[in-house]
């Protein structure tokens, strides 16, 4: 049985998700597995869909197929486009979301043969990825569907700048939580540390430890820790809204926020 899963700015409010379900499940007569990784991006956030994707698309088993329609526009300039990565399919628009997914270029990119002169650009998701993606889930091979280009349209990332004693990086994502996550790896920070002390600072705020779960430190209290992807997080024990204010919206951190850690000479 076929997995497509959805990601996707569409909201729950209104018609546009269950119909692209129920145009799936027509086409491949029940024989799939529909999965919502997500339909409530932020609308045409495509950092946040592709740290999203990022982080899940490889707890589901290869050959799954990934629709993503976070501005998800199709027009002459844009095009819809079929991603192979890591034994993985993925179909959107090439709006650069998917550059924000892999690490290394991957060698199969599609552009989807689609006829502009036709209705199928007003809603996309069900009438292009859609149909994309139940090719694939009935054994179809991406050239049927669309042509092999050399390149998709890209995305610089943020990257960490590093000397012999600290680290500096930004804060790529804020979670439900409001968790402050960044692009500053255990790796990395394992690499220029060297097992010395530290401190990491942030506006006008400083942690000198790391955590190792929340509750190392008393409610309402704010830490520091590498996140299950790896990645160094700022937040507030149980500092939710509703239980004293999050790490956003208490420290006053958002996206692109500088952190640095600082390493002792």
């Amino acid at each position: 049985m076929a997995i497509i899963t959805l990601t996707t700015d569409l909201g729950i409010e209104d018609y546009y998700v269950s119909a692209v379900k129920g145009s799936i499940i027509s086409a491949l007569n029940d024989d799939v597995t529909i999965v919502d990784i997500t339909n409530q991006i932020k609308i045409f956030d495509i950092r946040n869909a592709a740290y999203t994707l990022k982080n899940t698309f490889e707890n589901f088993p290869a050959g799954t197929i990934h629709i993503v329609s976070v501005d998800s526009g199709i027009s002459t300039s844009r095009q819809a486009i079929l991603m192979e990565y890591r034994g993985h399919y993925f179909i959107g628009s090439d709006n650069g979301l998917f550059s924000l997914i892999y690490d290394i270029p991957p060698n199969n990119f599609y552009e989807l043969n689609i006829d502009i002169d036709t209705n199928v650009l007003t809603f996309p998701t069900r009438d292009i990825f859609a149909k994309a993606a139940c090719h694939i889930a009935r054994g179809g091979t991406p050239e049927i569907i669309g042509r092999k280009i050399d390149k998709i349209a890209s995305f610089q990332k943020p990257i960490p700048q590093t000397q012999e004693f600290f680290i500096r990086g930004s804060v790529v994502h804020i979670d439900s939580y409001g968790n402050a996550i960044t692009n500053i790896t255990k790796k990395l920070f394992k690499e220029i540390g060297k097992n010395r002390r530290f401190s990491i600072g942030f506006r006008n705020y400083e942690v000198n430890e790391l955590s190792q779960t929340y509750s190392d430190v008393g409610d309402g209290i704010k830490l520091a820790l590498f996140n299950t992807m790896g990645n160094l997080e700022i937040a507030i024990n149980r500092g939710v809204e509703g239980y004293g204010g999050s790490a956003s919206q208490l420290l006053g951190l958002k996206e692109d926020e500088i952190v640095t850690v600082t390493f002792n000479k």
